[in-house]
């Protein structure tokens, strides 16, 4: 579906801007859930493009920089748009500085840095509006953002983290695909040509392996084509969203990673819930925000469980029922809806959870690295058996 980005007069945030996708431009008041005349402008962008300069270059928004910078600012006492226009003389990326121009143009005009900062949906996603338009005219702004800065750092903490454990494993298949490349490529042909006169009385393995290199030998190129359209087809697979959904499904499957993959996306839900909670974002809200940040998994259980909000029903009541809540933060969400402090039980029980990031790790360098050199080891020292026999069996006619 075209992607549209639209200006929309919105019953409680005034005009907004917002970029959907929808089948038409008939639908997206539909899409957008507001009455056909409260759109204002439309304006179509090309089908998977990026709605403005920042990502046409490729160039990610610094969001947690400009959430931290800005957050010092403020709380030195700097007025906002001069803290901005710092900002904005600071900055080298040409991208960054034209998505800060369209905020500072519209809060010259005016408008509340909430709705400045909707302008650029491709550089501020919904949480940081969300937090900003909760508190920019309670004068905490600059503690919301601060906290956003720290969320924004835990993730990218974590997200390093689980990057780092996947190395190895990454340099491990590199590595032993380039040797079997290697041995199949370059040692098995030449093996093939002294080895072919022998024919049937080879063992069958081996047969099928000379007959490969003989294949290799006569025609590499293909090989070679042919591996390249491979690996193009798995990259392309990898691509595919819903083949990406279902082997993500997939992964919480299995057992000892599963769980600790669920652990984690449970963290960063209830780090996010409490972070908009605190900021004075409405629970069922906050539930809407969410959504687009959790793991997509459990986005229909989020769903599900603003519904349920919707309903009147209890916030730890809809976690329990949507399969959201571990033990750990049953428990703390029923105690903060008693004391009032949900959004601090919430903060506690992702802290709680933090740990599982250390035990994924563990997992990873303990047990998927010794079974990824066990494969490789078997592959090659497979290969080299299986072209090391015929010799045997030669040494032993000549005896």
């Amino acid at each position: 579906m075209p992607d549209f980005l639209v200006r929309v007069l919105h019953p409680q945030q005034g005009v907004v801007s917002r970029r959907v996708q929808a089948a038409d431009r008939q639908s997206l008041a539909a899409v957008l859930g507001v009455a056909p005349q409260h759109v204002l402008e439309v304006e179509e962008l090309s089908s998977g493009a990026p709605a403005a300069g920042a990502q046409r270059r490729g160039k990610r928004f610094p969001l947690q920089l400009f959430s931290q910078e800005l957050a010092v600012l403020l709380d030195a006492g700097v007025a906002l748009l001069e803290a901005l226009n710092t900002l904005r003389e600071k900055e080298n990326n040409a991208a960054v500085r034209e998505a800060l121009d369209a905020v500072i143009a519209a809060v010259e005009q005016g408008q509340p840095l909430s709705a400045a900062l909707r302008l650029r949906p491709e550089a501020f996603d919904e949480l940081v509006c969300a937090i900003v338009a909760a508190n920019e005219r309670t004068g905490q702004l600059s503690q919301a953002l601060a906290q956003h800065a720290r969320y924004l750092a835990w993730v990218e903490s974590l997200r390093s983290r689980l990057v780092a454990a996947c190395v190895y494993p990454a340099m491990l298949l590199l590595v032993g695909s380039a040797v079997i490349l290697f041995l199949l490529l370059f040692v098995l042909p030449r093996f093939a040509g002294i080895l072919d006169g022998l024919g049937d009385e080879l063992p069958w393995a081996s047969r099928a392996l000379i007959t490969f290199g003989q294949t290799a030998g006569a025609h590499p190129l293909w090989i070679l084509f042919g591996l390249a359209l491979l690996a193009t087809g798995l990259v392309g697979l990898w691509r595919h969203q819903g083949l990406r959904e279902r082997l993500q499904a997939r992964l919480w499957t299995f057992p000892g990673l599963g769980p600790r993959l669920r652990v984690l996306a449970l963290a960063r839900l209830y780090r996010s819930l409490g972070m908009l909670l605190a900021s004075g974002v409405p629970v069922l809200q906050a539930l809407k925000i969410v959504e687009d940040v959790v793991a997509r998994p459990w986005r229909s259980a989020v769903a599900a469980a603003a519904e349920g909000i919707s309903r009147g029903e209890r916030f730890s009541e809809v976690l329990e029922a949507q399969d959201l809540a571990t033990p750990v933060a049953r428990r703390m969400v029923r105690v903060g809806e008693r004391s009032g402090e949900l959004a601090a039980m919430l903060e506690r029980a992702a802290a709680f959870h933090d740990e599982e990031a250390v035990r994924l790790t563990e997992l990873l360098t303990r047990a998927i690295n010794p079974a990824l050199m066990l494969v490789m080891g078997v592959l090659i020292g497979g290969i080299i058996v299986l072209m090391y026999l015929p010799i045997f069996q030669l040494v032993e006619q000549v005896q």
